[in-house]
Order: C-alpha cells, then structure tokens, then sequence
C-alpha cells in the first residue's frame, strides 16, 4: 500500500462516526438491552437548549444535533428529576456544575445510600460513591448523580433483597475497572434491583454500577430500530457522531 492510501484510509477511518454498539440479551428469563460506549467518543448530557428549554426527548435533542450536522447515535434517560424536570442531584455539563450533589439520605431511590456519580472525563468514565466526590471531585466534562448504586467494588448494595416483589423496569449504566469501557442496560421487562444488580456483576463483569431510574427508563437506540416514548425527561445522556 502506498503511502498516500495509507494516508486516505486513516483518514477515512478517524472521520467514520462514532458507534455504540446495541444488543439484546436474555438474563435469567428477562430481556436486557445493552448500549456499549468506549472512552474518548463523544458521549454527552443533555438537558436544555441553547435558549434554556428542556430538551425532554430524544428527537428534540436529534434535532438540534442534525442543525450543527451531527447524529444522535444512541441515547437514554440518565438520572432522576424534579417535576420541572430539574435534576434532583449533581450535574454538571461542559465542566459546568448547574446543580450541586446532594449527600444526605433520604426518601426513594435516589436517597437509598450509598447513591454514587457517573463521571465523563475527557479520557475515561469513573462511577464515584457521592461523598466520595464531594470530598474530591474529579474533573468531569459531564456528570450526573442518581442511586442508589447498585455494584459498589464488587459487592451488591447491601439493601437490595434477592427475594424482592419490587419490581419495575429501570436502567442504569457501569464502568469497566480500567475506565474504558461504559455499559448502558435497560431491562426489557419488569426487574428487581438484586437481579439488575447481578446483571451488571455477572454478566457484564463490572464492579461500579450505579442506578439511573425506574420510572422513566427509555432508551434510543436506531440500529435496533427503537426510540421509546412517553413523559417527559429531565437529564439524557447521549453519545454523538458527525453525520454521514
């Protein structure tokens, strides 16, 4: 090959999109849908626009994205909100903190300590307990804080029941131990914290993971031909590639 060909197809691949990989799995009999992101794609929060309205779905965001000539390649709800769809804990975006992390215990799942942050830095992601991040907060291009943290190094949280009837579908996303890797599930079916933790553990192998929510778990995933619908979000967190 010659040089300049060389030269055309490193070209050509470092201006290919960037892409999450989506599957569908079955754990013990319930359906999961899994996204893949690798560290150094363009993986983002969303929550308003450039005039200060929230986004609150998919295809708003799509929308302004395909305005600059970028894709929106895969995305999901990506932590609890308050009724104006405000988030209820730490977010920051572009190294801008717009709300601060709340460390108090309290009612629900997000006040079900030890709750944690999802961090993306510019090189790597991180799932960090929350006081563990006040304490020192790493810089985060992006962050949001949500809970209660499923897989805490290794160990399930040690509220969650094996025998639960508390069932709902919910979403959450872990980290690999080396920060490259960052993997989004969204169960397809009813699931318990225990069996959605155990998932996370056992069948992705991570050691971080760290509960998104349950009473809005969508996700927009074309290449599997799904983009769910229903209220409103607060926060999104999407990964993002030039279009073709």
């Amino acid at each position: 090959m010659t040089r300049s060909a060389l030269a055309a197809l490193l070209l050509g691949l470092a201006a290919a999109p960037a892409q999450a990989t989506c599957r569908d799995v079955t754990f013990e009999t319930i359906p999961i849908t899994t996204c893949t992101v690798t560290a150094g794609q363009d993986l983002r929060l969303f929550l308003t626009d450039e005039e200060g309205q929230i986004y609150g779905s998919f295809g708003r965001i799509e929308a302004a994205l395909q305005a600059e000539g970028k894709a929106l390649v895969f995305a999901m709800n990506a932590g609890m909100f308050h009724a104006d769809r405000a988030p209820v804990g730490l977010y920051v975006e572009d190294h801008q903190q717009q709300a601060r992390i709340v460390t108090r215990e309290g009612p629900g799942n997000f006040g079900m300590l030890p709750n944690g942050v999802f961090c993306i830095a510019e090189d790597r992601f991180s799932i960090l307990e929350s006081r563990a991040y006040a304490d020192a907060p790493p810089d985060c291009r992006f962050a949001t804080q949500s809970g209660p943290l499923m897989v805490i190094d290794g160990d399930l949280h040690p509220r969650f029941l094996p025998d639960s009837d508390s069932l709902h579908l919910r979403n959450g996303v872990g980290v690999s131990d080396d920060g490259q890797t960052a993997y989004f599930a969204i169960s397809d079916q009813p699931i318990s914290f225990h069996q959605f933790a155990r998932f996370f553990r056992d069948e992705l192998g991570v050691n971080w993971a760290l509960y998104l929510d349950g009473s809005v778990s969508r996700l927009y995933a074309p290449e599997l031909g799904r983009s769910d619908w229903g209220m409103s979000m607060g926060p999104v967190v999407g990964l993002v590639a030039p279009m073709d």
